[in-house]
């Protein structure tokens, strides 16, 4: 491996990719052909059950800008990107997914883009190239995060894109446990930029994001970046007391006029159950941010490195 750090670094995480790998980094070689040869291909192994890990030290010993790590256990798609942004070295870093969907032939268009006085261009993808079903659930999901968050959130934008140097490395400041790699992005500012990409179809297999997975994940977001579920319970509670309020006269004024015959059992049974199941709701809420916090503070690594080109580097 050359002692210099070279100028561009790829870096995607890759997870049951095995027959991804090797046209993946061939079109990335044929991409950066147009910009410079000095660049290297961080591939993350985010603990494949198939043939992925091979397939990357092949291509590792045919070709030493190729640079594989191997997790020790599968972290999750952000955490192999967080993994590969410490491990690379390039002035400009690109970071794409495995799955092709990003095309590496945009990856000059983006550099070109940056160099009008951009520190990191994101990569819009007007056309997605999935089901009617995702396209719909990915519009939903990101509207509802973007409320919650009060960051705004694009099912257009996601990983792909190229960041300078200090963008990286604020990121990677970012020492928390829950993370979501655009989110953080948008957190630590700079002047971003937008190119509009062509979104592939997918050649070989399927995601890896269900539906209970992209719940999680939009959970998890909600958690690590925004208060506001707590500020909503409390608006929430603070009309319910008002309503309560109000409705005080309104049945002592039934009860003057004769109307409740078996006073206070229907009310009592309706504002125990009623009550029971807020406060319910709101202890688990409040119990979820207490679990995150704990999570936090034991302030174990964020991933561990089983094999690679640095086998035995553990980042904090």
């Amino acid at each position: 491996m050359p002692s210099s750090a070279p100028r561009f670094s790829i870096v995607s995480p890759v997870y049951q990719a095995e027959n991804l790998v090797d046209e993946l980094v061939q079109r990335l070689h044929g991409a950066m052909a147009e910009l410079s040869a000095e660049y290297e291909i961080v591939l993350v192994d985010d603990r494949s059950t198939d043939c992925s890990w091979e397939r990357i030290q092949a291509q590792s010993r045919r070709d030493d800008r190729v640079r594989g790590l191997r997790l020790s256990r599968n972290f999750g798609q952000h955490r192999a990107i967080t993994a590969g942004l410490d491990h690379c070295r390039g002035e400009w870093v690109v970071v794409l997914d495995c799955d092709l969907q990003d095309r590496p032939e945009e990856i000059p268009a983006l550099f070109a883009a940056a160099q009008t006085g951009y520190d990191l261009v994101l990569a819009r993808r007007t056309v997605r190239r999935d089901s009617w079903h995702q396209k719909l659930l990915s519009r939903l999901f990101y509207r509802v995060l973007s409320y919650l968050t009060e960051v705004p959130q694009s099912s257009e934008v996601a990983n792909f894109g190229i960041y300078h140097r200090k963008v990286i490395q604020a990121v990677l400041l970012m020492r928390e446990s829950i993370r979501y790699f655009p989110t953080m992005v948008r957190w630590v500012g700079f002047r971003t930029g937008y190119l509009e990409v062509v979104h592939a179809s997918r050649p070989a297999g399927t995601s890896a994001y269900s539906l209970s997975r992209r719940l999680q994940l939009g959970l998890d977001i909600l958690l690590a970046n925004s208060d506001k579920p707590l500020r909503l319970t409390v608006k929430w509670g603070l009309l319910l007391a008002g309503g309560a309020f109000l409705f005080v006269p309104v049945t002592l004024l039934r009860y003057w006029l004769g109307q409740i015959t078996q006073p206070g059992y229907t009310s009592l049974i309706i504002s125990i159950s009623f009550f029971a199941g807020l406060l319910l709701a709101v202890t688990g809420m409040v119990g979820l941010y207490i679990g995150k916090t704990f999570e936090q503070v034991k302030n174990r690594p964020l991933y561990l490195i089983d094999e690679g080109s640095e086998p035995s580097a553990i980042k904090p």
